[in-house]
Order: C-alpha cells, then structure tokens, then sequence
C-alpha cells in the first residue's frame, strides 16, 4: 500500500466476488460440486437459488479451487466458467466457440498440440463440437463447464432450441462432458414455462443454494482488508452487520461495505444504515414496477388473446392480433352485461352469429 493510501473496502456489494480470499462458507455446496466429479460416471448439476445469493460466486470460486478437493488425477479435468449473458453466447456457435476458447486456456505444455486439433473445424457447429468432446474423452479429458446465468439462453429459444439442448444432454450420459449449471428455478421449471420437450432440463443432481449458516454469517462480517490480517471492522461494527444482514450473503455485504464507508468518510453508524435501507429498497421497487407490468400486459393483451383463442375451438385459424381484436369484443360485451345494458341472452346470440356456432 502507498504511503497515504487508504486499505481496500473488502465488502462486494454487488456483482461477483473474484478474489478467493474474500469468498466465505458454502463448504457443503462445493464438495457436493467436487464429489461428482470424481465418480466414473460423473454427475451434472444444477445450482439453484435466488437472486444475489451467491450462485455466481460459487461457480467462479469453485473453478479457481477445485484441485484443493480433487486431489487425484487432476490431470483427467479441465474446469471452465462461462457467463452465459456474455455477448459471445447468444449463438449457438458463439456458445461453442467461447467453450472452445475457455477449455484451450487451461491446456498446457506437451498436451497443447494433441488437445488443440478436435476444436479446429470450422465452423464449430453442433456436430463439429460434439465430435471434439468425444475425442477429448478418448484422450482421457473430461471438459466440465460452470454455465452461470442460465437464463440468458432462454432469451434466445430459436438458437438454442431442443435439439442444441438434446445434444448436450447426450455428452452428458456418455460421460464425455459434466455441467454445473447456475439458474434461479430449477431447469425442469423453465422446461415447462418454454416448453422444451429435451431430456436435458431433467439434469442430475440440484443444490439448492440458501443463506449463509450462522457461523458462516460471523466469519463474512469478520473479513480482513487486502493490505491487513485483522477485520476490516470493529466487533461493534460486525455486530451491526450480522444484525442488519441476518444470514444473507448479499445483504451481509451491502451492510459491511456502508459500515466500512461510514468510517472511512467519519459518518455515525447512523448514515451506515439508511444507506444500506436505501440501497435494498431499489431493488423492492423495480419487482413492484417488473410485477405491475406485468399485471397491465395480462390485463390488455394476454387475457383478451386467451378469450379470442375461442375461434381455434371451432376450426379458426388466426393470428394472435386477430385473437387480441375477438377477446375485446368478449371482454366489452362482459362488462355491458355486468353494468346491465346487455342481457346474457343477446351476447350469447352475437356470439353464435360471428364465431358461426349452431
């Protein structure tokens, strides 16, 4: 540290934690990760859990430390983390390529040549991609890929469609590849709400990622700055981010960051923790706004196209525009007989005469 230099706020209060020496707890999580590695016919996972619970920086931390729980033959495994919102994922081929990229930076030495040739072929399609994991696996490698973010792939369904998925899914059960994949609803969930038919959002094994264990909670308010070895705050300071942040990592971090500023800058504990509120409540806001958008569109689109989709019943076939303008003129003649200007009797019979049922 520079002579005048202030230590380092050792507290991420958004984003990923990158340094190893900062990341806490989650011993049960990442020896699950390790333990089916290991096996012969290695399991993949799916990491689930909320928003800012720490899905991100378990899979980074996981990839820079997973040699620390697979002491034997580590040579057999190359481990890699891909964000999936990344620009570079949101092709198929793009998706090959950045695995590619990822798997070749961590060969070394004498097996670079031998490694480097299956992942050539260009382009890196599907087939091109399948056919360099299964010579990998000839030559005694297992690629295993920390895919974080999952939802990114889902904003793109017409390249990332069920044969993509099929085709993962396949590498999988031959044991050629294993993913850890990091999503916030279990991929089974996301199958139904898009209605993919593959076999691969039935993955092997999910791990439910949750608050931090008390002791756990203790030992993240208690960090070190990077240029010190005592805590970054005092033990009245730990004792008001463990009571404000309770056992959630994000907000455990959000409170020792405040209660490291408010030091630094001489501000009262005071300041600390409206900043702290202040921060937490954006986000509240923003799902407020997320849920009334919400509401609007299933009110003034979703609702009347549902109502219109009354013609496909009767051999219509319509688009959704036409389903939309059908299902306002349903919802209109509601509320005329709710409010009395109709009788049930006349909307059933303007019904029967334009939908053309005897």
């Amino acid at each position: 540290m520079t002579s005048g230099a202030l230590p380092d706020n050792p507290f991420v209060a958004a984003g990923m934690i990158e340094d190893p020496k900062l990341f806490v707890g989650r011993k049960d999580e990442l020896h699950a990760i390790a333990s089916r590695m290991k096996g012969d016919q290695p399991t993949s996972i799916n990491i689930v859990g909320d928003k800012h619970i720490g899905k991100s920086s378990l899979l980074y931390y996981f990839v820079l430390t997973w040699q620390q729980r697979v002491l034997h033959n580590t040579s057999r495994y190359v481990v890699i983390y891909l964000p999936l919102r990344n620009v570079d994922c949101q092709t198929e081929t793009g998706f090959y390529e950045a695995v590619a990229e990822g798997l070749l930076s961590y060969v070394q030495g004498w097996q670079q040549h031998r490694l480097q040739n299956p992942w050539k072929t260009k382009p890196l399609n599907r087939q091109a991609f399948s056919d360099a994991v299964k010579q990998w696996k000839q030559q005694g490698k297992l690629p295993i890929l920390c895919l974080d973010d999952f939802e990114s792939l889902l904003k793109y369904p017409d390249k990332f469609d069920n044969g993509f998925y099929d085709n993962l899914r396949s590498l999988m059960d031959s044991n050629a590849l294993m993913l850890v994949v990091a999503s916030r609803k279990q991929l089974n969930v996301y199958a139904n709400e898009h209605r993919f038919v593959s076999s691969f959002f039935n993955i092997g094994h999910t791990i439910y990622l949750k608050e931090l264990n008390t002791d756990e909670a203790i030992e993240l308010s208690r960090l070190p700055t990077r240029s010190t070895n005592g805590a970054a705050l005092s033990v009245d300071e730990q004792n008001h981010a463990q009571q404000w942040g309770d056992r959630h990592p994000y907000k455990l971090q959000l409170a020792g960051y405040y209660l490291w500023e408010a030091r630094q800058q001489g501000k009262a504990i005071k300041w600390a923790k409206q900043q702290f509120e202040l921060q937490l409540a954006n986000p509240k806001s923003k799902a407020k706004g997320k849920w009334w958008q919400l509401w609007l569109r299933w009110l003034v689109w979703d609702l009347p196209v549902r109502l219109g989709r009354i013609a496909k019943f009767i051999g219509g076939a319509v688009d959704d525009v036409s389903n939309w303008i059908i299902g306002m003129v349903i919802l209109l003649l509601l509320v005329l007989v709710l409010v009395g200007v109709l009788h049930w009797n006349e909307v059933w019979d303007y019904l029967r005469d334009k939908l053309g049922i005897k």
